[in-house]
């Protein structure tokens, strides 16, 4: 592990991050449309696609990324634009 890049670590954290918003999920710790969750995921996506660009590249598991990395942004935008339609009562 000692020989590990920044590229290899910000996979790795990445994977992590993906993993844990998903068990919070499953233990019903977070909302699938939260803003949170769909940090947690994007921010775990983009450290893995960093892994995959400047470590050892493989399609399948890019494009799986990337997928989950957009679709990330769609929650986030949508989560978004839903809070600015709906007014907040105090």
């Amino acid at each position: 592990m000692s020989n590990m890049l920044w590229h290899d670590w910000t996979g790795l954290f990445g994977v992590g991050l993906v993993l844990i918003a998903y068990f919070l999920l499953q233990a019903h710790k977070l909302s699938g449309q939260g803003y949170t969750y769909q940090v947690m995921n994007l921010l775990g996506a983009f450290g893995i696609l960093l892994s995959l660009v400047f470590g050892t590249f493989n399609l399948a598991a890019f494009l799986q990324e990337l997928a989950w990395f957009l679709i990330s942004v769609y929650g986030i935008v949508r989560g978004v634009r839903a809070r600015r339609v709906t007014p907040i009562v105090p």
